[in-house]
This record gives structure tokens, C-alpha cells and sequence, in this order.
């Protein structure tokens, strides 16, 4: 009974996400018995992260001699075999080091507490962007390297804001009310809406309830929905927004895309490593710019920084040469600025690093981003994050939640459907 309710637990936060070929890139060098093998998805970011981290690693005086082996996996793969894995207490296969999304990883670090190795002797906290650790950390013990920085940011058209009659300072240090009042404007004015939303993902909620220190649960633990009053505020900009004239509604990841490429729509506000793909509209260049993401104005607490995805590298436990895999960590993503500076040119990595605003790819301007010395931004949004404990259910929750939000969106009682939601979402969780 133990193995299937820590299985049914974890299972209950997976979710489908960006699906990679199963490549495998591998360096060999070193004694077979210091084989360091790396999960993770996303062959143009993580993996290539992966594989930088490890050249500049055997370049280090000290480092240890060993074998590294980049596995690129599907996120969902890699979360359904660390369930089946860890649940069973078998870690044959596994790998020394693994990419965790930060949604998921309170669900195994509470569901699997001997299962990771703590690595508070590695990671040093002041070094990183603070909300980090709101997710990496059970008690005072740190059991995950911060990678990359989910701050959000508002990219913005300044072609058709300017169209509008709006100017880059119009866009700084808003509210979410103000935005779309200005997104009003912005459709009048230019036939465009001002914002592509998927009604089937709430990213655009998670980021207006975390800059303000709320989430779907409190502490991490408890369901918080009915009387969550952040919930509640961001619910009534949200439902604003949807009813407002100025959506385009789409009905998946590669539709949004498609809205931005097309020049459909003025505006994105999401995380930093969207702007990998607004610049995939090369003749777009020199016609966006990026300000902080929008505050809920009827919330006193609610700044202009949040953040939306992001995840961190952990090394399990009695898996193969822990020590040498956290001596491989501690040397590249846990410490190494200049890693950071060469994987913003290559990858476009925004660093929870904070010596990574002080390189040199962080203080160029952006010619894409009307010269924008864009990382640095990001940077300093990133140290303002308020700090969220995600907890175990997420996703769990969402896939029961969208429903409900869809509901107020078409006019239902806000209080009534969140008791609702509420009595659901406890009982299924």
C-alpha cells in the first residue's frame, strides 16, 4: 500500500511537456567507474546546457577525472521513470544527475525525502535568485542546484504600442488593470489584440498570484482555493482580460507561437526563455522591447516581478559517484559566472546566478530588444521574486481548476465556484 500511494501521489503531478528525441550525447574520458550520466530535456537549452557545463568542468585544474554521459528525454519520461524508480526503491538506471522542473520537485523531495542528496554544502543561498529556494529546500537542507530563471516579463510590440500613442515608460511599473486598459487602446487603434491565451493553461494566473506571495495551496501543503483571497483578486483581472475584446484565443502551445511570429498580437507577458522564440521572427527585430511584468493593483502586496516555470539540478541518492557528480555541480552551474555568460550567448540562459549580471553577454544591449540590455533586466527582476512554496500538486490541481475558472470566465458566481472547486480539488488531492 505504501508503493502505490507514493506512486499515485507523484503520478498525480505529471504532466505531458516538451517532447525531445531519445539522443544520446556522450564524452568519453575517465574511469569507467566515475560515469556521470544526465537527464534532461530540451536539446537546444538543457541538454546543450548540459553539454557546455561539461567542457568548461575539464577545463577546471581540479576536476575529477570521469565519464559523462547527456541523456535528452522527454520531461514526461523522465518524471514517469523517477516515479516508477523511486516509488519501487529500485535506482538501477537511473541517472547520477537529473533536471527538475520546479513545479514538480516538492512532490519528490516529500514523497521521497532519502531519495536525493542534500547538497547545502555545494550551494551556497545567497548566491542565487532568493524564490529558489522556496521550492529546493526541505527545512534549512538545500537538495537542488538553481538553473534557469522562470521571471516574467512583459514583451511588448513598441511598433503598435507606439501606433497606440504609447511610449516604453507607459509601460513600466504597471497594473494588470492598466494593461488592459491599454490593450483597449491598442485595438482600437491598431486592429490588433494586445495578448494570446491558451484557456487551457493558467500560466498567466500562476504569474499574477506569485507576485504577490499567493498560490493554490498554502504552505505548500494545504488546498487554499475558496478563501484565497490573492486567488481571488487575479481571478477578477484574469476573467477582465478574457472578457475584454483583446484575446486571441489559442488553442496550444504552437498556435501561440504562431500569434507572436504573425505579428497577431502586441504583447506576451511570460517567462524569460520565451524570447528565444519571439526572435524566431528574424524580420522582427528592432520592434520589441521588454518591461516588468504587470502587478494585480488591488492587492497591496503584488510587485512587479513573478516568475512562470524554471527548474533546478538534483543528484539521487546511491546512484553510481555522488560525490564526484556534486563536485561536477558545484564547479559549473553552482558557482561558474563565465558558464553563465557563454550559455546567454548560446542558449539565451536568464541565470539564477547573481554574478551572472556582472558578465559580459548580461551588459550587452540586445539588438532584437531595441538595445535592451535585456539579461541584466531579467536579472534584477529575478532577485525580486517573491518566494512560493509550489508544493506537491500543481498540475493536479490545474487539471481540475481549468474547468472552473472557464465557468467565472462565462459569468458563474467567483465565490460560489471556488467553494466548488475547492470541495473537488480536496477530494481528488
Amino acid at each position: 500500500m505504501k508503493f502505490i500511494t507514493k506512486l499515485v501521489l507523484l503520478l498525480s503531478v505529471a504532466l505531458v511537456a516538451t517532447a525531445c528525441g531519445n539522443q544520446v550525447d556522450s564524452s568519453k574520458e575517465g574511469n569507467k567507474d566515475d560515469k556521470l550520466t544526465i537527464w534532461a530535456w530540451d536539446e537546444s537549452f538543457n541538454i546543450k546546457a548540459a553539454n557546455e557545463a561539461i567542457k568548461a568542468y575539464k577545463e577546471k585544474e581540479n576536476a575529477k577525472d570521469a565519464e559523462f554521459e547527456v541523456v535528452t528525454m522527454a520531461q514526461e519520461d523522465i518524471v514517469q521513470k523517477l516515479n516508477t524508480s523511486l516509488a519501487s526503491g529500485n535506482t538501477e538506471g537511473l541517472p547520477e544527475i537529473v533536471l527538475i522542473e520546479d513545479y514538480r520537485i516538492q512532490g519528490y523531495l516529500t514523497s521521497f525525502p532519502d531519495a536525493f542528496e542534500p547538497l547545502t554544502d555545494i550551494v551556497n543561498e545567497k548566491d542565487f535568485s532568493s524564490y529558489k529556494f522556496g521550492i529546493n529546500k526541505v527545512g534549512k537542507e538545500i537538495y537542488g542546484v538553481p538553473f534557469d530563471s522562470g521571471v516574467a516579463g512583459l514583451f511588448y510590440r513598441t511598433d503598435y504600442l507606439e501606433e497606440a500613442g504609447y511610449q516604453a515608460k507607459d509601460l513600466q511599473n504597471i497594473t494588470w488593470e492598466t494593461y488592459i486598459n491599454i490593450a483597449k487602446d491598442v485595438k482600437v487603434k491598431t486592429g490588433k489584440n494586445m495578448i494570446g491565451l491558451n484557456p487551457s493553461d493558467l500560466g498567466t494566473l500562476r504569474i499574477m498570484m506569485q507576485s504577490a506571495g499567493g498560490w493554490y495551496l498554502e504552505d505548500g501543503k494545504t488546498v487554499n482555493i475558496a478563501n484565497n483571497n490573492i486567488l481571488k483578486e487575479a481571478l477578477k483581472v484574469y476573467v477582465e482580460l478574457m472578457n475584454s475584446g483583446t484575446v486571441t484565443l489559442t488553442p496550444d502551445w504552437n498556435a501561440g507561437v504562431s500569434a507572436i511570429n504573425n505579428g497577431e498580437v502586441a504583447s506576451s507577458p511570460t517567462g524569460a526563455w520565451y524570447a528565444g522564440t519571439i526572435m524566431g521572427s528574424e524580420e522582427q527585430s528592432g520592434k520589441w522591447a521588454i518591461s516588468e511584468i504587470p502587478r494585480l493593483g488591488a492587492v497591496k502586496d503584488s510587485i512587479n516581478a513573478s516568475s512562470i516555470g524554471g527548474g533546478g539540478w538534483y543528484v539521487l541518492k546511491g546512484v553510481g559517484n555522488s560525490e564526484t557528480a556534486k563536485d561536477f555541480l558545484k564547479e559549473t552551474f553552482a558557482s561558474d559566472a563565465d558558464l553563465m555568460n557563454t550559455l546567454a550567448k548560446e542558449i539565451g540562459l536568464v541565470s539564477t546566478l547573481n554574478a551572472a549580471a556582472e558578465t559580459e553577454n548580461y551588459q550587452s544591449p540586445s539588438e532584437f530588444f531595441s538595445n535592451e540590455k535585456i539579461f541584466q533586466n531579467f536579472s534584477t527582476w529575478s532577485g525580486e521574486v517573491p518566494v512560493v512554496n509550489y508544493g506537491l500538486h500543481t498540475y493536479a490541481i490545474e487539471n481540475i481548476f481549468t474547468e472552473y475558472v472557464q465557468k467565472i470566465v462565462d459569468g458563474a458566481d467567483i465565490n460560489k465556484t471556488l467553494e466548488d472547486a475547492q470541495k473537488q480539488i480536496e477530494a481528488s488531492i
